[in-house]
Order: C-alpha cells, then sequence, then structure tokens
C-alpha cells in the first residue's frame, strides 16, 4: 500500500511538475509571441511617423516655396499699382491744367461778353438819351 500511495504521489508530483512546466514553456511562448508582436507593430508605427514626419517636411517646404511665390507675386502687383497710381496722379495733374486753362478761357470770354454788353448797354443808353431829347425837343 506504501507503494500505493508512493506511486500515486509521485503520479501527482510529476502531474504537477508537468502542468507548471506546461504553463512555464506557454507563458514563454506566449511572451516571445508578444514581443514579435511588439517589435512589429513599433516598426509600423516607427515607419509611419518617419512617413508622416518627411510629410511634414514636403509640405512645409511645399508651403514656404508658395509663401515666397507669393510674397514675390505680390511685390510685383505692388509695383505695378505703384507705377499706375504715378500715372494717375500724371494723368489728373494734367486734366487739373486742362480744367485750368479751359477756366482761365472761359473766364476771358466772360470779361469778352460782359465788356459787348456793357458797350451795346451803353450804346442803348445813349440811344434812349438821344430818343429821349428828341421827344423833348419835339414837346416844346
Amino acid at each position: 500500500m506504501v507503494r500505493f500511495c508512493l506511486r500515486n504521489t509521485i503520479k501527482i508530483l510529476m502531474k504537477e511538475i508537468l502542468t507548471k512546466a506546461i504553463k512555464k514553456v506557454t507563458l514563454e511562448l506566449i511572451y516571445e509571441v508578444v514581443d514579435e508582436r511588439t517589435k512589429s507593430i513599433l516598426e509600423v508605427v516607427n515607419e509611419i511617423r518617419r512617413r508622416q514626419e518627411e510629410d511634414f517636411r514636403y509640405l512645409n517646404n511645399k508651403i514656404d516655396t508658395q509663401v515666397g511665390q507669393l510674397r514675390q507675386e505680390m511685390g510685383q502687383l505692388r509695383q505695378e499699382m505703384g507705377r499706375e497710381i504715378g500715372q494717375l496722379r500724371q494723368e489728373i495733374g494734367q486734366l487739373r491744367q486742362e480744367i485750368t486753362q479751359l477756366n482761365q478761357k472761359i473766364d476771358t470770354q466772360i470779361a469778352q461778353l460782359n465788356q459787348k454788353i456793357d458797350s451795346q448797354i451803353a450804346q442803348l443808353n445813349q440811344r434812349i438819351d438821344t430818343v429821349i431829347q428828341l421827344l423833348i425837343d419835339l414837346k416844346k
């Protein structure tokens, strides 16, 4: 019976040892799989980060290039606007001179017309005076 108990005890101990060994090997295998999977995930994440950094660098360069082009075009537009404004100011100055000349001509013509009108009024007044004098002479 001692043998039987000893065998059972050895059997149970062997079973426990095998169970623990299997669990330990299983856990080690799981850890290895998790480590390998973690490494592959980290590689993918690092690759994504690298690509993202490249994309950001590319986009930043593209933005810088386009901003530079916009600044250049804005500078050109400012120069063109400056030239156009200068030409407009010149034309406005010429128009002001022409208006001043026209006003002088108009003033001259008005003065001439006023002289003619004054002259004709003076002639009419003389004729009226003459007619009145004649009428007075006729009444006498």
